[in-house]
């Protein structure tokens, strides 16, 4: 008994690792819209989607940080607009859905 109560001391069970996060956007813009994360303190690109199409993006778990925020940024090509969310708290198994209207400043997004 008392090697397994000296044993039970040092065994640490590892979390499980966080899902990757689904991301959908639907642009609705004119332009196409590069994507970007801001994580931590930095952005790090997710793609482009095309004008008035959407696309599914699968955000690695790892842009979450230990406090499970980010904020989005869509970056209209060939022009200055710009939109971004506020910041999302994103827990384990909730996607994101992302609407980027004609005028960039009212796209709305949703966490489900």
């Amino acid at each position: 008994m008392a090697v397994m109560l000296a044993c039970g001391g040092r065994y640490h069970s590892k979390p499980a690792p966080l899902p990757d996060i689904p991301l959908k956007v639907t642009n609705r813009n004119w332009l196409d819209v590069t994507v970007y994360v801001l994580h931590d303190g930095q952005r790090t690109r997710i793609g482009t989607v095309t004008a008035s199409s959407a696309q599914d993006f699968v955000l690695p778990a790892r842009l979450l940080g230990q406090l499970h925020e980010l904020a989005l940024i869509g970056e209209a090509i060939g022009s200055n607009d710009v939109a971004r969310t506020e910041t999302l708290t994103i827990q384990p198994g909730q996607y994101i859905e992302w609407t980027l209207e004609t005028d960039l400043r009212r796209s709305s997004v949703g966490v489900y």
